[in-house]
């Protein structure tokens, strides 16, 4: 339903826990900041975790989410280790996400987990604008552009390179 699952913990695993119980496949997106907060039973109820990586870059990733990258990082890393599948998403911004040292640094981690599964190499779009605008607010990216077909498959083409399925 949008947002970051991780901030309603207890009721997404619950409901975890119950689509489990029920043999239900279940998968959550999350941004994995929060990772650290899950205890060993609430990753027994994922079958797939849906990994937002936004940059490498620890600078670039705290400009754009105000966050740090290394709990992801390490959320990822204790996903690999209890051998969980992950599919990373990765958004292509050009002028922001679309340097190709940061996005080479990010294959090269991916692929050295060994539960990634695919990457979705996620063009960026203006889709959202209208939702500043009804709160109120300055859209940071007004003027940012979609990326080229080009680009996004030079970004997937990177991520091959690694050894990792990206489209």
């Amino acid at each position: 339903s949008g947002g970051e699952p991780l901030m309603q913990q207890k009721f997404v695993f619950k409901v975890l826990a119950g689509a489990k119980k029920l043999g239900i496949h279940t998968a959550i997106e999350t941004n994995g900041y929060l990772g650290a907060n899950l205890s060993d039973a609430d990753l027994a109820n994922l079958d797939l975790v849906l990994l937002g990586i936004k940059s490498w870059d620890p600078a670039r990733h705290k400009d754009l989410t105000g966050r740090d990258i290394g709990p992801t990082l390490d959320f990822a890393r204790r996903l690999a280790a209890a051998g969980k599948p992950i599919w990373v998403r990765f958004v292509l911004v050009p002028g922001l996400t679309d340097h190709a040292d940061d996005i080479t640094a990010i294959a090269k981690f991916a692929a050295s987990l060994g539960n990634v599964k695919r990457v979705e190499v996620l063009p960026f779009h203006q889709l959202g604008k209208f939702k500043w605008q009804q709160l109120g607010m300055k859209y940071k990216l007004q003027d940012t552009v979609p990326p080229t077909v080009e680009a996004h498959e030079q970004a997937c083409a990177i991520f091959r390179a690694e050894g990792v399925e990206a489209f």
